[in-house]
């Protein structure tokens, strides 16, 4: 991401944090269709961060939507918020790259599946993509 955006940054961060939450949504789906016999305690944590991912994806949308309708200025105060919200978006990846590596080195099914092990592989790589964005972003206004 290139940070030469201006006062369209906040949008900007928005959109990143638009797709890699619905893409981190889809990843839950997809480590569970991939895994035959995942143990039960998985399922049911990747069901949980589906919808918690889903909600998260929808109030980002909806600050977008806040955002664009602000036009050229984005008021101080929305913009904090939007970095608060880039914060939790944050963690809650640094959340689920742990919940998938946990999945990667613990999981008997996983352990039989080779392929399971690149895609998780792919799948961690892709959220930590995200953070250092985040990061990124976050650590330039802290100073």
């Amino acid at each position: 991401m290139q940070f030469y955006y201006g006062p369209q940054m906040p949008l900007r961060i928005l959109d990143e944090a638009e797709f890699w939450k619905h893409q981190e949504e889809e990843h839950t789906v997809v480590i569970r269709e991939l895994v035959s016999h995942l143990e039960s305690n998985y399922v049911n944590a990747l069901k949980e961060w589906e919808k918690v991912l889903g909600e998260t994806h929808q109030h980002v949308v909806r600050y977008i939507e806040s955002v664009t309708r602000s036009g050229s200025y984005v008021p101080a105060q929305l913009y904090q918020q939007v970095l608060q919200l880039t914060s939790l978006c944050l963690n809650q990846s640094l959340e689920f790259i742990q919940l998938c590596q946990q999945i990667k080195n613990e999981s008997k099914a996983v352990s039989e599946n080779p392929t399971a092990k690149v895609v998780l592989n792919h799948i961690i790589r892709e959220s930590e993509y995200f953070v250092g964005i985040a990061q990124a972003l976050l650590y330039s206004e802290n100073q």
